[in-house]
């Protein structure tokens, strides 16, 4: 049976990362969240001091026990462990959308999903390696894209100041319990957008939603409202947890014939 929903996975994971549209959607943010954003940010503040005016603002936010170094290298790190750990969560939300748009909708298009529905499989086994499919692609995509990312930055820190800042616990706390939820709160949302979108495209823009909260996090943060730190991301991801949970086991109890008939 393990074998069965491997098969599934497997031909999920194929299907997506074979499709040229699918696979530039799935490196086209996660390249410019971690790697142009970032890029941006550490440039700039060393080269363009006097645009620090934002950052220098949300400095006084920090406690004073994390102002332990230069202007440039408190910046620094309030770039890497405050302002960046809310972007980064666009990515598991738009790369498991992507891949849960495709899932069951995707078979609407090719005429597979009558076919699919005669494996040996029930409804339940179907739905997990769906879901299993569209979550292993979302932490493999986020875990790539925080190690590029960590490379990246530290290379440049390294050039520009001569140092290595570490990571804080925020990113623990992003890459643990935040991406995971949001991943499986944004898999189980499309389920329900997939049965009725007419095409992929319907539905990952349906999904746009999802990010709206993530947009306005940012702009909280850049307008001086409040800084995320490690205690609001902890309240955020045991809330994002339960939210997860409960959105996966209403989406596995409405999964049924039914569901499927309406995409068929």
């Amino acid at each position: 049976m393990k074998y069965k929903l491997s098969a599934i996975i497997k031909k999920d994971l194929k299907k997506v990362l074979s499709s040229k549209t699918m696979f530039i959607s799935l490196l086209a943010v996660p390249l410019a969240l971690t790697v142009l954003l970032p890029t941006i940010f550490i440039l700039t503040q060393y080269f363009l001091p006097q645009e620090n005016d934002e950052f220098v603002k949300l400095l006084e936010l920090l406690p004073l026990s994390e102002l332990t170094g230069s202007l440039q290298e408190n910046i620094t790190k309030l770039i890497l462990n405050y302002a960046l750990p809310v972007f980064f969560l666009l990515i598991p939300i738009m790369a498991s959308t992507i891949m849960s748009a495709a899932s069951f909708v995707g078979e609407k298009e090719k005429q597979t999903l009558e076919t699919l529905l005669y494996c040996p499989l029930s409804l339940k086994q179907l739905f997990q390696a769906k879901t299993a499919a569209s979550f292993l692609l979302s932490m493999s995509v986020s875990g790539i894209s925080f190690l590029v990312m960590l490379i990246v930055l530290e290379t440049e820190i390294y050039c520009t100041a001569g140092i290595f800042i570490l990571p804080g616990i925020q990113w623990l706390l992003v890459m643990l319990l935040l991406a995971p939820s949001l991943s499986v709160i944004a898999i189980t949302l499309m389920v329900r957008i997939s049965a009725k979108a007419q095409s992929v495209e319907d539905a990952q823009q349906g999904a746009v939603f999802l990010v709206l909260p993530i947009i306005f996090l940012c702009i909280s943060q850049f307008a001086g409202l409040f800084l995320i730190n490690a205690w609001i991301l902890l309240g955020l991801g045991i809330l994002s947890a339960v939210l997860a949970f409960l959105l996966f086991r209403r989406a596995a109890a409405n999964f049924t014939y039914e569901t499927l008939n309406a995409l068929i």
